[in-house]
């Protein structure tokens, strides 16, 4: 494929390309790429080069010899110019090891388009949920795949050098590199919390049912602890290679929250462990990590460890764990019933809530 010639732009310029605001970065630069530079590098998006479907379409081109994956908005996406915009406002701005990094962008005429570092292995749900693919596996990996998300998820709370709130992790926006070094990606959903923020309110609910917490999909109140009960939940995937929430089943059996709250009530917590892990894991290691999994999605979000205290327990098997609360939404619901209730047959709210589809990008 060619090569893209990109030239830094500022953020005034894009404006007047796409007569949309991407914000007001004096000090940052985005590498800005001409459609028809894009359409021949990616020979016309050819169907070769999709790594995927979803909100944002796929391909992968060369930029300056390294590969990267565009990520263009669809006109059927339920994701708009808005979300794009927040994106790369976001996202320009964060530089992690565990944070996919965007390379640059496109704006012109109808086409709003993602440059982003190409990541070889994609997204974590196509190995984990893989019955072919999960024995690749092993304990080591997956435990090295749980810090590096809780890092990532840390910096984005505490150090960068906005605090952002995810609001749609899970497992299909974690993306691998060669190494299986993972990444969190898609902030279109994110929100800036400013240094005195604790929480914040919205009436449009978006993001992945089955990963968003109680007052989140309830009420429409996120904080960084909305961001660790997902991460508790994708913690708990990882560890069993099951679904929190099976949307093509129909009845209301206990989802994977309330399986393993019944398993930890029991001392049985290692039945949840996938067994293809059962050669090369520590049951002491993976039975604590079921605890923090617990933890993390307690019901109250005041019960809930911060990010901090959860790299902490990860680095340091020294520390105590909490005895954990029940979790919130133990039972299942099938897809019809995902956008209306909860497993605690509680109310909808008045919030205009959208669901974002559980397969990857």
């Amino acid at each position: 494929m060619s090569s893209l010639n990109a030239s830094p732009i500022h953020h005034d310029e894009v404006r007047g390309a796409s007569n949309i605001e991407l914000g007001r970065q004096k000090d940052q630069d985005l590498p800005f790429f001409s459609f028809s530079t894009i359409k021949y590098a990616t020979n016309y998006f050819a169907e070769a080069n999709k790594l995927g479907e979803g909100g944002y379409g796929p391909g992968k081109l060369p930029l300056e010899d390294q590969e990267v994956a565009v990520k263009r908005l669809s006109k059927i996406s339920r994701q708009g110019l808005n979300e794009f915009k927040n994106e790369v406002s976001v996202i320009c701005k964060l530089q992690h090891r565990n944070l996919v990094r965007l390379l640059g962008c496109c704006i012109e005429e109808e086409e709003s388009i993602l440059i982003y570092e190409y990541m070889p292995n994609r997204s974590l749900d196509s190995f984990i949920f893989d019955s072919s693919k999960k024995a690749l596996l092993d304990w080591r990996r997956r435990f090295h795949i749980i810090e590096g998300i809780a890092q990532g998820l840390l910096y984005l709370h505490r150090y960068s050098r906005l605090r952002i709130i995810h609001r749609d992790l899970k497992t299909s926006n974690i993306l691998l590199d060669g190494d299986m070094n993972p990444k969190i990606s898609d902030f279109g959903m994110a929100r800036i919390f400013g240094d005195d923020d604790t929480r914040g309110k919205t009436n449009r609910v978006v993001g992945t049912f089955g990963y968003m917490s109680p007052e989140y999909a309830m009420d429409g109140l996120f904080s960084e602890k909305s961001d660790v009960f997902s991460f508790g939940v994708i913690l708990l995937e990882i560890i069993s290679g099951n679904k929190n929430i099976a949307f093509f089943e129909t009845d209301h059996s206990l989802n994977l929250l309330g399986r393993t709250w019944n398993f930890w009530k029991e001392g049985k917590s290692m039945e949840l462990m996938d067994s293809t892990l059962s050669a090369s894991c520590s049951s002491s290691e993976v039975t604590r990590c079921i605890q923090m999994g617990l933890l993390c999605v307690q019901e109250r979000a005041m019960d809930r460890p911060n990010m901090s205290d959860v790299v902490s327990m990860l680095s340091n098997e020294t520390i105590s764990l909490p005895l954990p609360k029940e979790p919130a939404f133990l039972s299942q619901l099938s897809s019809t019933d995902a956008d209306s209730s909860s497993s605690r047959q509680r109310h909808r709210p008045r919030n205009d809530i959208t669901i974002s589809d559980v397969d990857g990008r």
